[in-house]
């Protein structure tokens, strides 16, 4: 079944890699990013513009919508002596727009959606399911995936070396672009969805498609 399907924040397309008999539109802001992902994905229809702004006005299009808004004023990064030692580190509110779409979907999307982010330093203020090393909210039940011990990188590793590593972990290769992106690929690679998270999540969504509502709106809250 051919998936209509709305990628927002769509970045370099992480949680799109894998995906498969589904018609895309992604939407990304910056222009150089969503060059790349054109490249990645030229099927796709790639939207340069406010994925926020876009989700209001075109929710109702999609079959399945997929919402990863910024995370870092929701990391726990933000808590103190966890990582923050940077002088420059400028402490800001969370960014409520991850809330407003949470809010939007869960009551008036007739389709399917999941919202990602990054667990974040304070006690969600609407409760997720949580998949990974992210919190998930979706109105259909993300089921575990077993999966081997994911390899780690020393936080001291050069900066070359962890593009490196973030290259072959999501096998996606930025070696032939430059990045004129302030925070460069490493940043853009760390911002990906795992691509075969992304996969199992969609596969979860169109399981959901047989169900009754209430049968995996049940399951996601026991």
């Amino acid at each position: 079944m051919m998936l209509r399907v709305l990628n927002l924040y769509a970045g370099i397309g992480g949680n799109r890699k894998l995906w498969d008999d589904v018609e895309v539109t992604a939407v990304e802001i910056e222009p150089q990013i969503a060059a790349i992902y054109s490249d990645f994905f030229p099927d796709d229809e790639v939207v340069i513009g406010d994925a926020h702004q876009y989700l209001l006005d075109h929710f109702k299009e999609y079959d399945f919508i997929w919402s990863s808004p910024p995370c870092p004023t929701h990391s726990r990064l933000n808590i103190p002596n966890q990582g923050i030692t940077r002088a420059d580190f400028k402490l800001k509110y969370p960014a409520m727009e991850l809330y407003q779409e949470i809010i939007l979907l869960k009551y008036w999307c007739r389709g399917l959606y999941c919202i990602e982010n990054v667990i974040s330093y304070y006690d969600p203020l609407i409760k997720p399911q949580i998949f990974g090393r992210h919190y998930y909210w979706a109105n259909f039940y993300i089921k575990p995936l077993k999966e081997k011990k994911e390899l780690e990188i020393d936080q001291k590793t050069s900066g070359s070396e962890r593009v490196k590593f973030l290259q072959k972990r999501h096998s996606i290769d930025l070696s032939k672009y430059t990045i004129r992106y302030k925070k460069g690929k490493e940043t853009l690679l760390q911002n990906c969805v795992f691509p075969p998270h992304g996969k199992h999540i969609l596969d979860c969504a169109r399981g959901a498609m047989v169900k009754p509502l209430t049968m995996f709106t049940e399951e996601a809250e026991g």
